[in-house]
């Protein structure tokens, strides 16, 4: 499985994408979501939708400039074929500034929280590529299958030009 990394400039013209097996099956991890259940990001993929999962940190500049972005892509596309899922790394030792993030940037769409190091390893299990940072973009197609991952910012209609041209 290879990761096909590329500039910014490039994703902004959608050229991100992963290039895996068709048969390549998705590792699952286990997080939290904010009641503190466990949960996997692969309980969040819906038949006929598409998910862009957004990997993200309370204390990342570049995740709470893009986050407004992602929220009105999720309430653009929620009804449609693309949902979003937030991924903090913050872990339970940072929940509260967690949760402090989803509340200032009115994230409406569901996130789970899990520990650095786990959030990393999954990553890496699922990409083969060492986890560069936040925020990182993870697009799965409706089967589950990781069609994407981009680590920085992707503008949202790039993820969703990505998705019409993938569908």
């Amino acid at each position: 499985m290879k990761l096909l990394t590329y500039p910014l400039f490039a994703a902004l013209l959608g050229l991100f994408a992963l290039s895996m097996p068709a048969h390549a099956a998705s590792p699952q991890a286990t997080f939290n979501d904010l009641d503190g259940n466990p949960r996997t990001v692969e309980s969040f993929i819906e038949k006929d939708k598409w998910l862009t999962v957004m990997i993200w940190a309370h204390d990342c500049h570049v995740c709470n400039m893009e986050a407004e972005n992602y929220a009105h892509f999720h309430e653009a596309n929620k009804n449609k074929n693309i949902t979003m899922l937030g991924l903090s790394i913050d872990g339970q030792a940072n929940r509260k500034k967690a949760l402090g993030f989803i509340g200032e940037n009115d994230l409406p769409f569901p996130n789970l929280i899990g520990e650095p190091q786990d959030v990393m390893r999954y990553y890496m299990m699922l990409t083969g590529n060492q986890f560069y940072g936040t925020p990182t973009i993870l697009v799965y197609k409706p089967d589950g299958t990781l069609a994407a991952a981009q680590a920085g910012g992707v503008p949202p209609e790039v993820i969703e030009k990505f998705v019409n041209d993938n569908s």
